[in-house]
């Protein structure tokens, strides 16, 4: 019989880290080419931002987003949900672009968080910024994994009253209470 562990974060000094803000940092580790990361709360909504090194014309933004939609809603009908929120927005900088992917959470799964990962990825490979993760063993990323998908089920029937945001700087990931 298999052994059965049980994962959880916890902060320096000791405490347990709620699975809202779990959630928010093992994607983040788990998913380089996630730049930031908000939950909100009251819509019970993911927003996943990637940032993309150039901005993009407007042709090929509008394809991708059918494609996404298009992916995303398919993938929800196999697994026989319906996704309450799909919505991607872009916002140009100067010399960037960030890509903002919302979803909710009553029915994102793991699986869908790599799907949109993989579109995301292949789509923009070339101009998404990406923090290097070669360093993590696979092991280390089957853990993160594992947190993701039982913080994801935690995170479903709850209302936590704080709006969270999280994001890396110079490799750490910094959570805070927006």
């Amino acid at each position: 019989m298999g052994q059965v562990f049980t994962l959880s974060l916890k902060y320096k000094h000791g405490g347990e880290v709620s699975d809202s803000i779990g959630l928010l940092i093992s994607i983040l580790v788990r998913y380089p080419e996630v730049g930031t990361i908000n939950y909100e709360p009251q819509e019970q909504v993911l927003r996943f931002t990637f940032m993309l090194t150039k901005p993009l014309e407007r042709e090929p933004l509008e394809r991708f987003a059918q494609k996404f939609r298009k992916s995303l809603e398919t993938y929800n009908y196999l697994e026989d949900r319906e996704a309450q929120v799909i919505n991607l927005k872009y916002t140009p900088y100067d010399r960037l672009m960030a890509l903002e992917v919302q979803r909710d959470v009553t029915t994102l799964s793991r699986d869908e968080i790599n799907l949109i990962i993989a579109l995301v990825r292949d789509e923009f490979n070339t101009s998404l910024a990406t923090e290097n993760n070669d360093h993590m063993m696979e092991e280390e990323l089957l853990i993160q994994e594992e947190l993701i998908d039982r913080m994801l089920e935690s995170v479903r029937g709850t209302v936590p009253q704080r709006q969270l945001i999280a994001f890396r700087e110079e490799g750490r990931v910094m959570v805070f209470n927006k």
